[in-house]
């Protein structure tokens, strides 16, 4: 029987370390195996554990293009909306202060000076006009805020632009008197069967702008004779209840110069016991005419933040019809019911002379939806 001879020390010693080299190299040469049979995935194309992964220029530019053309969608939309809102409260904050500042003037009429003379062609011409300037430096002044005053020369130097774009886009040269906002302060309607003639149909007081503190930039326009009270309801010139209409740039020079975005317009209304109103009318009528009492739910199927406009804001409406650019020479009806629980009747206005009053509420007539 043959004798195995005994390993030695020195195999004993070598023998675990060559076990490693052994299983080190099959392990290394495995891995080599599996790095080489799978560099890439055959439907990914990615590269395998343990090698860098990089997106290509095409896809970078690819990546860029896509977020370019949704930002370009979306980028004005959500800057619409920013401003959409900083407008809205910017008007509201307008409001509160110049119907406080009306309220603590004892009476709107009366201010400064107006003198004309009547053609022999039946034209008017005016004289000496300090009306609406003694209005603000005298009146409004005392009870608001004032930076600085431009006369009628003068109206870009309170940040007020030569052109406006009107609620149904169109253009609208800044009006600089009485007239230019609204002909029927001056002029006489006549049909078949009756002349409208407003009574103060002399008057035609040129306007004069002035900034607040807050940065609003407003022109006014001022009528020294107006009359009337809140309560009167009976047929007559509206004309004759305007005591000062202003339109108003809440950025002043800054775009975009519009109707129902940074741009609107407020009246102060009778003489004693003045209320001052700043309606934002939608930017069409409601589809047919209606009678009154369909006219509050139309409103708000219109559009949930819509009402039917009240006496006062009717009359605002009527003086500013040009701002606003597209009303029918009609009748409009308003939210003021007037009479006792067995008959009511409802307040329209005519948008063709300015002449309103009671009416049955049975009767089709426009409806212009405003917000407030």
């Amino acid at each position: 029987m043959e004798n195995n001879p005994a390993p030695s020390a020195h195999n004993e010693l070598l023998t675990p370390y060559s076990s490693l080299l052994t299983k080190s190299a099959f392990n290394h040469s495995c891995h080599a195996e599996l790095v080489s049979a799978s560099e890439r995935h055959p439907h990914t194309g990615l590269q395998a554990v343990g090698q860098r992964v990089a997106f290509t220029m095409a896809e970078i530019l690819l990546s860029l293009t896509i977020i370019g053309v949704v930002a370009a969608i979306t980028l004005p939309s959500l800057t619409g909306n920013i401003n959409e809102r900083t407008w809205n409260t910017q008007r509201k904050a307008l409001y509160s202060r110049m119907s406080q500042a009306i309220s603590l003037m004892p009476a709107l009429n009366g201010y400064g000076q107006y003198t004309y003379t009547n053609g022999d062609d039946g034209t008017i011409s005016t004289g000496v006009d300090t009306a609406t300037e003694t209005f603000i430096t005298s009146g409004l002044a005392k009870v608001l805020k004032i930076n600085n005053i431009c006369d009628n020369s003068h109206l870009p130097d309170c940040g007020i632009p030569s052109r406006i774009t009107t609620l149904n886009t169109g253009s609208l040269a800044i009006p600089t008197t009485l007239f230019e906002l609204n002909s029927m302060f001056y002029e006489t309607i006549s049909d078949t069967t009756e002349t409208f003639q407003n009574p103060q149909s002399y008057v035609n007081t040129k306007a004069v702008a002035f900034e607040t503190q807050n940065g609003e930039s407003i022109v006014a326009y001022y009528n020294p004779y107006c009359t009337g009270t809140a309560g009167e309801y009976y047929w007559k010139y509206s004309q004759v209840q305007m005591c000062a209409n202003f339109i108003f740039d809440l950025n002043g020079t800054k775009g975009p110069n519009t109707v129902g975005k940074d741009i609107g317009f407020m009246t102060a209304l009778y003489s004693s016991n003045s209320v001052l109103v700043m309606p934002l009318p939608a930017n069409k009528d409601l589809d047919s005419g209606m009678y009154q009492t369909m006219a509050a739910s139309s409103c708000t199927s219109f559009n949930n933040e819509y009402r039917v406009p009240n006496r006062e804001e009717l009359y605002s409406m009527f003086y500013n019809k040009e701002l606003i650019g597209n009303m029918m020479p009609d009748y409009y009806w308003s939210s003021t019911l007037i009479g006792t629980s067995n008959d009511i009747e409802a307040f329209r206005l005519s948008f063709e002379s300015g002449r309103g009053g009671r009416s049955p509420k049975t009767i089709n007539d426009y409806v212009r939806c405003i917000k407030r």
